[in-house]
């Protein structure tokens, strides 16, 4: 897999630009903040309809523009498609495959399918564990596309219980005041004076939502553990070796079977209801579970140097990359301003790992930021201008 072309309007930085790409290493080179990180950013936002950078669309659309538009033409295996992504802030994106509109833009997620490293990365590590989840599941959507759905379901039935519980909260304190759109939205869902009344009903959906995706995740965990740890100790021999642990807000081991998530999860939250209607939130889901990173008995997260961090961040990426990988094809790999965060062992290390990929795609501050091993194309980036120069 690769891309072929990319172009851009009112992206960022960018009114337009229109880039002509190819298998094998392209650069992208110049200081920073003149747009760089914006050209892989685009193309991370192609594959998975979320940015590295920001939490919403916003700042994706250039300042004074209405829309942002992103084309990118994918290759795979000989056959080409044209993805072409709206992005309209407030409102709802749209979604074209090859000129064609598709009903829902995530239809088109698992076209294109990239690795992307990133600074960011190094909260994977030091980070809340959000960040840790996000991971997870961003990799089961890239590797399963219709867990896009199932992310999507469990958050919408999470909101909805939430604004129950906090209607709930709110009633034993005294009465519907503070938030009151969600109050409205609570009474009106349960259709009654009671806000609890329908509670029972949203448990059984978040159960159900939730065993499919904690299911997904122990699984992907127990498939990320080797290589995980194979490519930590590339990255860094001599160090404590890297381990990987599914943290739940319930005690449940690898293997458990989806009915019996969905029973656990059920009897976790009503276990949890006297709680949860006191603080009016919900306390039992994957919502509330952790990736535990560890080298060897000690926690990541506040044991770690700076160079183990970032380390076991790579070893994330890497584990990924080899993951879609196994399933078929070479995702695009990509390296936002990277090199210039590893000492010289581990940027050689990196490079030679990443080196044999059908597309890899780097930016950075200088040339000499981009390491031997991973020469090839290269674009000038300065003052919104983007020109090949070899």
């Amino acid at each position: 897999m690769h891309v072929a072309n990319l172009s851009l309007t009112d992206f960022r930085s960018y009114d337009t630009v229109d880039l002509g790409l190819e298998p094998g290493v392209t650069a992208f080179v110049g200081p920073n903040g003149q747009g760089k990180t914006n050209l892989v950013e685009a193309l991370g936002y192609v594959a998975t309809q979320s940015s590295h950078r920001v939490a919403n669309d916003g700042p994706l659309v250039r300042q004074g523009a209405a829309r942002a538009i992103v084309r990118a033409v994918v290759v795979r295996e000989d056959r080409r498609a044209l993805i072409e992504l709206e992005i309209n802030p407030g409102k709802a994106n749209r979604a074209r495959l090859n000129r064609s509109p598709v009903s829902r833009p995530r239809d088109v997620v698992g076209l294109l399918r990239t690795v992307l490293f990133a600074p960011e990365d190094l909260a994977m590590v030091k980070g809340d564990p959000s960040e840790r989840r996000r991971y997870l599941d961003d990799l089961l959507v890239a590797r399963t596309p219709r867990f896009a759905g199932v992310r999507a379901d469990y958050d919408r039935v999470l909101k909805q219980r939430g604004a129950l519980l906090r209607t709930a909260a709110q009633a034993r304190r005294g009465g519907r005041s503070g938030r009151r759109a969600d109050n409205d939205a609570a009474f009106a869902a349960a259709g009654a004076g009671d806000p609890l009344s329908t509670l029972e009903v949203w448990d059984a959906h978040l159960a159900r939502h939730g065993a499919e995706l904690l299911a997904a995740r122990l699984e992907l965990v127990e498939a990320l553990r080797p290589l995980v740890a194979a490519s930590y100790a590339a990255l860094a021999p001599g160090s404590a070796p890297a381990a990987l642990e599914y943290r739940g807000s319930l005690s449940i081991e690898a293997g458990t079977d989806r009915a019996t998530l969905e029973e656990r999860l059920r009897a976790g939250l009503l276990e949890v209801r006297t709680s949860e209607i006191e603080r009016g939130v919900t306390l039992v889901g994957p919502h509330r579970d952790d990736l535990f990173l560890g080298l060897g008995e000690l926690p990541a997260r506040g044991y770690a140097s700076h160079g183990e961090s970032w380390s076991f961040a790579l070893a994330l990426r890497l584990a990924a990359y080899d993951l879609l990988r196994a399933d078929g094809g070479d995702p695009v790999l990509i390296l936002d301003d990277v090199f210039a965060e590893l000492d010289n062992q581990r940027r050689g290390r990196l490079a030679e790992i990443v080196a044999p990929a059908e597309q890899v795609l780097i930016t950075a501050a200088v040339a000499a930021d981009v390491p031997a091993e991973l020469v090839g194309a290269r674009f000038d980036v300065a003052e919104g201008s983007v020109q090949r120069v070899r």
